[in-house]
């Protein structure tokens, strides 16, 4: 066995198994040991009460414990509450939860910093350290959940991978922690209470069709012309509008799912009737629904908002044309918590 102290939490249940076998340790110890690690408030293995002393020591010994802790907390006039996250390594990652009439959502990160080169989005302009380990984004999702009983005294309703970093370009540990979460050592959460939202890894999202993934899932669109899209959102090259939409399509066929299209609109960008139509011709072709996005500045970009007109514009055409549209109001923006706002200022 490797003495690198990995951390307990990244060893499958097969290996640990296998590595309590090869010790004499009895194998229902392992169930013991995975039931503890899925605890936010265990930071050492003395804690484990019911494991005898000798497997105790072994752990000391062979692994490690990491644990992740509040940094700070800020609170929003609208009662958003946005938690700068401390991860074993130093790294600081952000996560908001956000209070409404009938639920609790909890926004959070999938990665520390960001992958891709949004240019309308702070977090982007982050580099992007590392992805976050499925145990950690559990964990920041635990602790969420504590922090929402203790401040609205009710347990987190709703879950979305919008904070920090592209969810489909850490796919694996994602997916993961969503096992985690939905199971009844998590919160017990629905997947249908989940979304994962995109900017559109099209290879990924017919995977995600192919593992029959039960939650829901969003895509940060924007524009349905290329060469708008490229220019606000330059990863997207390497992933045309074209092979979105065929993924899009079989995501659909596989799912019997609608797509959310998040759309924010641009003075002088997309606001115009040739936007409007080509989101209309996508629309028509997958089952969808809009999410028009208010525009948040990041204070040291070109972008603004477009004229009231023009949202009006976008409603009434999606409407006519019997596409679902809603309108999303931004949430802590006092705070820097709105979305496209999370860049790590705490």
């Amino acid at each position: 066995m490797s003495k690198s102290l990995d951390d307990i939490r990244l060893i499958s249940i097969e290996s640990l198994n296998h590595i309590l076998l090869k010790n004499k340790f009895p194998l229902y110890r392992s169930k013991q040991i995975k039931n503890w690690t899925t605890k936010i408030d265990i930071k050492s293995f003395d804690e484990m009460l019911n494991l005898p002393r000798d497997l105790i020591n072994f752990l000391k010994k062979n692994f490690k414990l990491n644990h992740a802790h509040i940094l700070s907390v800020q609170k929003s006039s609208d009662k958003t509450v946005k938690y700068a996250i401390k991860l074993h390594d130093g790294l600081v990652i952000e996560s908001v939860l956000i209070p409404s009439n009938d639920r609790i959502t909890a926004c959070v990160s999938s990665q520390a910093g960001c992958s891709l080169d949004c240019n309308f989005c702070a977090t982007s302009q982050l580099k992007r350290m590392r992805n976050l380990e499925a145990y950690e984004i559990f964990d920041q999702i635990m602790i969420l959940n504590k922090e929402s009983i203790n401040y609205f005294s009710s347990s987190i309703s709703n879950i979305v991978f919008m904070g920090m970093g592209e969810p489909l370009l850490n796919y694996k540990n994602v997916i993961e922690s969503i096992d985690y979460i939905t199971s009844d050592y998590g919160i017990g959460i629905s997947y249908k209470k989940i979304t994962v939202s995109t900017s559109g890894i099209s290879k990924m999202i017919k995977k995600m069709a192919d593992d029959n993934v039960k939650f829901n899932l969003a895509v940060s669109l924007h524009s349905a012309i290329e060469n708008t899209r490229n220019k606000i959102m330059p990863f997207s090259k390497s992933f045309p509008i074209k092979d979105l939409v065929e993924s899009l399509e079989y995501w659909y066929e596989k799912t019997k799912r609608r797509i959310t299209f998040e759309y924010l609109i641009w003075n002088n960008i997309n606001d115009d009737f040739d936007h409007i139509n080509a989101l209309v011709s996508i629309c028509k072709r997958i089952p969808s629904k809009i999410n028009m996005i208010e525009y948040n500045s990041i204070g040291n970009s070109n972008f603004e908002s477009a004229d009231e007109i023009w949202i009006n514009n976008y409603l009434n055409i999606l409407k006519d044309n019997k596409i679902p549209v809603s309108i999303r109001r931004s949430r802590g923006k006092d705070i820097q918590a709105a979305c496209g706002q999370l860049a790590n200022k705490h």
